[in-house]
């Protein structure tokens, strides 16, 4: 079924369509999109393949186009490229045919000029105000005369159908009719010559429009450049202004001088004072739909600078531009204009400088098959490994590096639309995956009751905490909250296998995301992350899977989809693709990008089911969107960061040695310590040490249960707590691993439950999912800033 029949479209415009290309004799013609675009005309499979995939194009300037019979056509430029087409009506084809004349002959016509360019160029009229104002008007009248150029075109092809009709009516004239026939024909013949006539009525009054635009162009460049010197008289009045109003605030305040930037906040958040914006400046630079586009913003929420000044941040702005288009402002900047002594129009108080290096990683070899070989299809807990296939960061400090891009959720908190506040969510949800793509080294396990803490609550507005609340399963509780109005929760248990050719890793819980202010309540699931080519070759990554977002509260869905590598695959590796849906299944927005890189959203304007059916044999559907707008893009790594083991800026700080921290924090672990300074011989035997320690941990807790099981002494141990102590014997001397619980799996099977428990969070059931989890109980900070750990356990 074709596309709705749009009327010719005028020089210079697109023009699209379904039609027909001859592949080969096996499948014959193939319906593709096609389409002609300032004189090239260009077709893909499907309307969605336009934003990235191109199958074929050709230039019309140097093309042939010729007719077969009543639908189809050829279009060649002399051998190298030929589309054999077929329009689906001879309506329809005629309709491509005047298209691609039309194109033609204005590419023709654009390559002569271009070719002749250096001859076409009109020295400045004297007292127009120079030679760049001349050309602006003489680039309109340059415009205008193409147009009319390119309704002449029009005039000459009408003509020549119109000549050609009128053949054939005079050759059906000679036909023997009947006399109501020949009536017929006399009409469509009288109608044929009307319509040339009118045409070239309508080029003569575009000529004369044309001569008249010319005979006033010296006026209007005249007064243009009067409202321009009127201008620029205002802007220096504005800024004399400005100037006289800052020497009197500072004359007034008696004190230190204030940045320009920071002196007088209300007009620097109003923008109107040139050249003393902040980033907001910046933002006014861009726009999110074209000007031609009569559709409501995209964002609505109200610019704010320091929510997203950061230093090396590649988070895009999409939100900020808009902010401040309806005249108002947002609550920070009115309270800043209100107080002038408030802590924003003081001095920066200057934060902690993190460090941007480590020493570089030693050059260990080491063959992975020794110890690989007898491990197949062993979960990776069973598997002893070494720190040479480490990093040197716990599971808990990746696990806080979900907060690279926090800035999505800062912007996510100010939206006024739930949907809107989805794309960030989803944006935020892949990029904690971009830097995984060249991490192929294992962190290490966390001890059980090993914590990390990151307090960036100076310089980015949050602090989290992160504790293994699990040994076996392993498993680790974070808990986020941000000043900015949200919080980040989940609790994350590692399933992996050992395949031989690559290890596959399953995150097991739910990861919730709360809004303070609009009270959205998120939740979602990690995809799972492969690595390969763990025996033979270079080891790689790749995530795949679907993860689809919730909110609870409206409805709302995001479904993201991960799609996995493959080496006969069209698409771009590491694609993701998503679509954010309301609580009724209308599509709202469409995502794209790659969990690497970025991440782009389209506003949809229509749905439909249409194009080719997908694997599965169902029929997709194909959404037509506005301009993508990048949500999302991935920091470059900082220099050298291929010998620091790929660690982002942020990875770089996390095992900076840091005062005031609990015991049980992941900086303080010796065995990690030690292979960051490049010391991994010492790193493996700090290692051995802290695992038996834990292991030996794990039977005193052990034997205290049994012995509160039964109290009488002599008594056999209740539910089978004998072959668990049986079982917790051979484990000294059979695998020396840091999560190798053996006996856990025995007890865990007969019924008894290890006694430990979390120190900073409790263990509940989620009302919002059912799930059983852990949810930060509050206490850890302001033990802290008690500096009282007496109640942590000694566990390095």
């Amino acid at each position: 079924m074709s596309e709705p029949k749009a009327p010719t479209p005028a020089p210079g415009d697109t023009y699209k369509g379904w039609l027909f290309k001859w592949t080969n004799y096996i499948k014959g013609y193939q319906r593709r999109w096609f389409v002609l675009s300032n004189g090239l005309l260009s077709y893909y499979r499907t309307q969605a393949e336009m934003g990235h995939t191109c199958r074929g194009t050709i230039n019309l300037a140097t093309a042939n186009i010729a007719v077969e019979d009543s639908c189809n056509f050829v279009i060649s430029n002399g051998g190298t490229q030929t589309y054999h087409l077929k329009a689906s009506s001879e309506v329809e084809r005629q309709r491509w045919i005047t298209a691609l004349e039309l194109a033609k002959a204005k590419a023709f016509r654009m390559q002569a000029e271009s070719d002749d360019s250096g001859d076409e160029s009109t020295p400045p009229a004297a007292g127009q105000g120079g030679g760049a104002r001349n050309s602006e008007v003489q680039s309109t009248l340059r415009t205008l005369g193409s147009k009319v150029e390119d309704l002449s075109t029009c005039n000459d092809l009408i003509a020549k159908h119109g000549s050609a009709l009128q053949r054939s009516l005079s050759e059906l004239e000679g036909v023997r009719l009947g006399g109501e026939t020949s009536e017929k024909i006399r009409q469509v013949t009288e109608r044929a010559t009307l319509f040339r006539i009118t045409s070239n009525a309508m080029i003569n009054a575009c000529r004369d429009f044309l001569a008249l635009a010319q005979a006033h162009s010296k006026r209007w460049q005249k007064a243009l450049q009067a409202e321009r010197e009127q201008r620029v008289r205002l802007e220096e009045t504005l800024e004399q202004l400005a100037k006289q109003h800052n020497h009197l605030e500072r004359a007034f305040r008696g004190a230190t001088v204030l940045p320009p930037s920071q002196s007088n906040p209300a007009i620097d958040s109003k923008g109107s004072v040139p050249g003393k914006g902040d980033a907001s400046d910046e933002d006014e630079e861009n726009e999110f739909f074209d000007a031609c586009e009569d559709v409501q913003e995209f964002i609505t929420v109200p610019a704010d600078p320091k929510y997203h000044r950061r230093s090396g941040s590649n988070v895009s702005g999409i939100s900020s531009e808009m902010g401040m288009d309806d005249g108002t402002t947002s609550l920070d900047e009115q309270s800043m204009a209100s107080n002038p002594e408030s802590p924003q129009s003081q001095e920066v108080v200057p934060v902690r400088k993190r460090r941007t290096r480590i020493p570089d990683k030693p050059n260990y070899s080491l063959n992975l098959w020794s110890i690989m070989k007898n491990c197949i299809g062993k979960e990776l807990s069973k598997i002893p490994m070494p720190v040479n296939f480490n990093e040197p960061l716990s599971m808990l400090q990746r696990l806080s590096e979900d907060l690279e891009y926090y800035e999505l959720l800062d912007r996510g908190a100010k939206c006024q639309s739930s949907l809107e506040q989805m794309c960030y969510v989803a944006a935020f949800t892949v990029s904690s995956y971009s830097t995984t793509v060249h991490r192929t080294g294992k962190p290490f396990n966390p001890l059980l009751g090993e914590t990390f803490e990151l307090d960036r609550l100076q310089e980015s507005g949050y602090r989290s905490l992160c504790e293994q609340v699990s040994h076996h399963p392993p498993a680790a509780a974070h808990h986020a909250i941000s000043e900015r109005g949200w919080t980040l929760r989940q609790e994350i248990a590692l399933a992996s296998k050992f395949r031989g050719k690559y290890l596959s890793i399953m995150p097991l819980g739910s990861i919730h995301c709360i809004f303070e202010k609009s009270n959205n309540h998120y939740t979602w699931k990690k995809v799972t992350t492969t690595v390969h080519n763990i025996i033979v070759g270079k080891l790689w990554i790749d995530q795949s899977g679907e993860i689809d977002i919730v909110n609870h509260r409206t409805g709302d869905r995001c479904h993201l989809k991960f799609a996995p590598y493959s080496y006969f695959s069209r698409d771009v590796a590491r694609k993701v693709t998503g679509v954010v849906t309301d609580k009724d299944g209308k599509a709202h927005y469409v995502l794209s990008g790659t969990w690497d890189e970025k991440m782009e959203c389209s506003r949809v304007m229509q749905s439909s089911r249409g194009g080719e059916n997908g694997a599965d044999g169902r029929q997709k559907t194909v959404y037509q969107t506005l301009k993508a707008k990048e949500l999302w893009r991935k920091t470059p790594l900082p220099e050298g960061a291929e010998n620091m083991y790929y660690f982002s800026t942020l990875a770089l700080t996390l095992n900076e040695p840091e005062e005031g921290v609990a015991p049980t924090d992941s900086r303080k672990r010796p065995d990690q310590r030690l292979m960051e300074q490049g010391r991994w011989e010492e790193a493996n035997a700090e290692k051995q040490r802290l695992e038996e320690k834990q292991r030996t941990a794990r039977r005193e807790r052990e034997r205290e249960a049994n012995r509160s099981a039964n109290p009488e002494e002599g008594k056999e141990p209740a539910d089978g707590a004998e072959e668990v102590e049986i079982a917790t014997e051979p484990s000294e001397t059979t695998d020396k691993t840091d999560t190798d619980e053996t006996s856990s799996d025995l007890s865990l099977s007969s019924g008894h439950q290890d006694s430990y428990k979390a120190m900073w969070f409790d263990r509940c059931v989620d009302p919002m999912t059912g799930e059983p989890t852990h949810i930060y109980r509050g206490g850890y900070w302001e033990t802290k800033e008690q500096g009282n750990w007496d109640s942590c356990p000694d566990i390095f």
